[in-house]
């Protein structure tokens, strides 16, 4: 299956899976994330994810934080790979430009921040792609959507 405009949208599909409502799953391969619903469904969001296996968050962790508008700040990481990223060692605010885009849900595991997010973006044309630095990606309306639906703690599953 291609990832066409129509495979992009936003959509409720059957769901046979394992986990409880309220839980998130991220399926990296697919580019696909999954909040599971009551009654076997699920709804399916298009996501864009990291660009190197190496980068991406695998494994279970919880939504330890939200936020609107969220300021970004490179990790060590990040600017060393890519330098430009150094202007914004102090933070960037939130707002249209930046690369968090319109929400962050911010994962955590063992009450540790993990440093991945699942987060809007202010570049639609990565969703579906392999181009990030890690976190996971969505439309800003599809992150709008989803943070009004998950709660602090809910489960989140990567899988790769």
């Amino acid at each position: 299956m291609g990832f066409g405009s129509g495979d992009l949208a936003r959509r409720e599909v059957a769901y046979s899976g394992p986990y409880k409502p309220g839980t998130v799953i991220v399926r990296t391969d697919a580019r696909r994330l999954y909040l599971v619903q009551p009654g076997g469904r699920a709804i399916r969001y298009a996501v864009g994810v990291g660009r190197e296996e190496a980068l991406n968050f695998r494994g279970s962790a919880v939504i330890g934080r939200k936020a609107e508008w969220p300021s970004w700040t490179p990790t060590e990481n990040m600017m060393r790979r890519i330098p430009e990223y150094r202007a914004y060692a102090g933070g960037m605010p939130g707002g249209i430009d930046n690369p968090l885009g319109a929400r962050a849900l911010y994962l955590y595991r063992d009450g540790s921040d993990t440093h991945f997010r699942l987060h809007g973006t202010n570049d639609p044309s990565s969703i579906g792609q392999a181009v990030s630095s890690g976190c996971i990606r969505l439309t800003n309306d599809d992150i709008v959507d989803l943070y009004s639906r998950v709660p602090l703690g809910a489960p989140v599953v990567v899988k790769p």
